[in-house]
This record gives C-alpha cells, sequence and structure tokens, in this order.
C-alpha cells in the first residue's frame, strides 16, 4: 500500500526512512559477519588454498588462544570496566604452572590446575583492586600487566621454557582423524560463557551492572560483588588461555602472550561488546575472533608483510569503536 493510499484511506502514511534505519540497524549489528563473509570471499579469490582444509583446520587453532583472551576480556568490558593484563596473566599463569611441573616435581595435571588457580587469583585481585579500593581499571590493569610481564621475564630468566610433561601439551598436539581437539576447548568455553550471561541470574546482574551501575544498586544488585566475580572469571579464562597457548607451542617464552594484547581487545570490540558496556554476547565476540583470525590468515596467505598487520588491527578497533559509539547514539 503506497503512502498516497494509505493518506487516502486515513491512515498515516509511513515514513521512508523508517524501513531505512531499520535495515541500517540490523547492519550496524550484523556488521561483523558481514565483514567476515567479504572477507573470506575476497582471500579466497586471491589464492585457492585459503578454502582448503589445512588452512581451515590453522584458523579453528589459531581462533582458540584468542577466543579465550577475547572472552576474558569482554567480561570487563560488560560491566563498563577494562582489563589490561590478561594476555601477560595468561603468559605468567602459563609458567607457573609449568615451573611447578619442572622445578617441584608435580604431576602436570596439579601443575596445569596451579596455572588456572594463579591465573584466576589474579583476575580476583584486579577486581578487588577496582571496587574496595576505588582504583580506575585501565591504570590499574595497565600497572599489572607491567608487573606481570617483568615476574615472567624473572621467572625465566629470558629462556624460552621447553621442559613441559606429554600430558601438559597433549591437548594443543591431540587430534581426531584429522582435526585438531583444542578448539573444542574454546567451544565449550563460549558456550559455558554464553549460557551464563543469557539463561542466569549473574549474567543478567552483569548486564544491568554495566548498563547503569547506580540504578542496579538502588534494585538491590551487590554491584562490587558482580564485579568481582566478572574479574574472576576472566582471570580462570585468561589462565586457561595460557595453558592453551603453552600446550600448542610447547613452549614458555619469555615474553609469552603479550603479542595478543591488540588483537584480545580488539576482538570483543568488533564483535558488539561495548566499550561503555552493558551490551554485547559471546556470539559477537565469536564473530569478532573469526574476522580477526582470518585477516591474519589471509594477509599471509598473500604475501601481505606481517609488519602491516598491526596497523590493520589498530585501525580495525578504531572503525568498530566508531561504529559502537554511533549505534548506541542512535539505535541503543
Amino acid at each position: 500500500m503506497s503512502n498516497a493510499t494509505r493518506a487516502g484511506n486515513g491512515l498515516a502514511p509511513v515514513p521512508k526512512t523508517v524501513g531505512r534505519q531499520a535495515v541500517l540497524g540490523w547492519v550496524l549489528h550484523n556488521v561483523v559477519w558481514i565483514w567476515l563473509i567479504a572477507l573470506v570471499a575476497l582471500f579466497g579469490a586471491f589464492n585457492e588454498f585459503f578454502f582448503t582444509l589445512f588452512n581451515l583446520q590453522n584458523v579453528m587453532v589459531q581462533a582458540t588462544v584468542l577466543g579465550t583472551l577475547g572472552l576474558a576480556v569482554a567480561l570487563p568490558l560488560l560491566v563498563a570496566e577494562i582489563d589490561l593484563s590478561i594476555p601477560a596473566n595468561a603468559g605468567f599463569s602459563a609458567a607457573v604452572g609449568a615451573l611447578a611441573y619442572s622445578n617441584l616435581g608435580l604431576p602436570w595435571l596439579g601443575a596445569m590446575l596451579i596455572g588456572l588457580l594463579t591465573g584466576t587469583l589474579i583476575g580476583f585481585f584486579n577486581g578487588w583492586c577496582v571496587t574496595r579500593l576505588k582504583m580506575v581499571s585501565l591504570i590499574e590493569t595497565l600497572s599489572m600487566m607491567i608487573i606481570l610481564q617483568g615476574a615472567l621475564l624473572a621467572l625465566t630468566q629470558g629462556t624460552t621454557l621447553t621442559n613441559l610433561a606429554d600430558g601438559y601439551v597433549w591437548i594443543g598436539q591431540a587430534t581426531l582423524g584429522d582435526w585438531p581437539i583444542m578448539p573444542v576447548v574454546f567451544v565449550l568455553a563460549l558456550l559455558a560463557i554464553g549460557i551464563m550471561l543469557k539463561r542466569t541470574v549473574l549474567g543478567r546482574s552483569i548486564y544491568a551492572v554495566g548498563g547503569n551501575a547506580t540504578a542496579s544498586n538502588s534494585a538491590g544488585i551487590r554491584v562490587n560483588r558482580i564485579k568481582i566475580i566478572t574479574y574472576t572469571i576472566s582471570g580462570f579464562l585468561a589462565g586457561l588461555a595460557g595453558f592453551l597457548l603453552a600446550s600448542w607451542q610447547m613452549a614458555i617464552t619469555s615474553n609469552q602472550g603479550s603479542s595478543y594484547l591488540l588483537y584480545a581487545i580488539a576482538a570483543p570490540i568488533i564483535g558488539g561488546v561495548s566499550v561503555f558496556g552493558g551490551r554485547g554476547n559471546a556470539k559477537g565476540v565469536l564473530g569478532g575472533v573469526l574476522l580477526l583470525t582470518v585477516i591474519q590468515v589471509g594477509l599471509a596467505i598473500v604475501n601481505v608483510p606481517s609488519f602491516y598487520v598491526g596497523m590493520i588491527g589498530g585501525l580495525m578497533i578504531f572503525i568498530a569503536v566508531a561504529i559502537d559509539a554511533f549505534r548506541v547514539r542512535h539505535f541503543g
């Protein structure tokens, strides 16, 4: 029915801008998947190797560590905070676990659990400092990142730790048929966080705190407790990512995890996790992780020099933050 017909029947005309705004809103909320499809098609057109089974497996494995770190970064963002220490936490906690095996003679499983516990405690401490000491999360976690990077260098004495148990590196090397097993860990973590955010009281509280902490406190939500729990879960995921990275590389370097900082922050933001808090989900983090992984792998396949990758990643963060600000301002 045209606007003229609607007007003749006494009905209010439907502005064309409403349809355009709906389309624009849909595009802005799904931009990460649109980028991903476009880049997959582009890289595949430049090099047919991109669509091979081997490359698909490579993308899955590389996305595992980044994806776990991306989930860890996303949680503080959802409560309108940030944690810059997550990649450093991953490297340090993995080194603690490895040294518990090599120096203390603990079984590899016990050493791994010590590494996970270390990462979890670091996350808890960050949350405690932000909530109880009222420290600015940006500065507090930046200082923690520097501390952990220095501590990792001291632990490793600038060398690479390679004395890892066979059980410790199994998950990073094992395959089922031709398919690597390690990505299963990321899928399980993704499902767990997604269910927690969508279907639990804790998840709803996280969104409420990130949306409006003052109103949440007035509604009876214990804001500080929610933030501490969020940081603690984030620390656990950082420890898990550190273990997976060490298992995959079969070694721990003196700067383990530092190269992931840019992309771990970029992935959730590109995937729609708002830097203003209260918006985003696990599915969006997956989209951001796949997009960045495809960019890294795709640029390598088409022989783009590696030093351009960081610049492109930074540009994508800028674009993602700009899109996020526009989306929040005009579409809520």
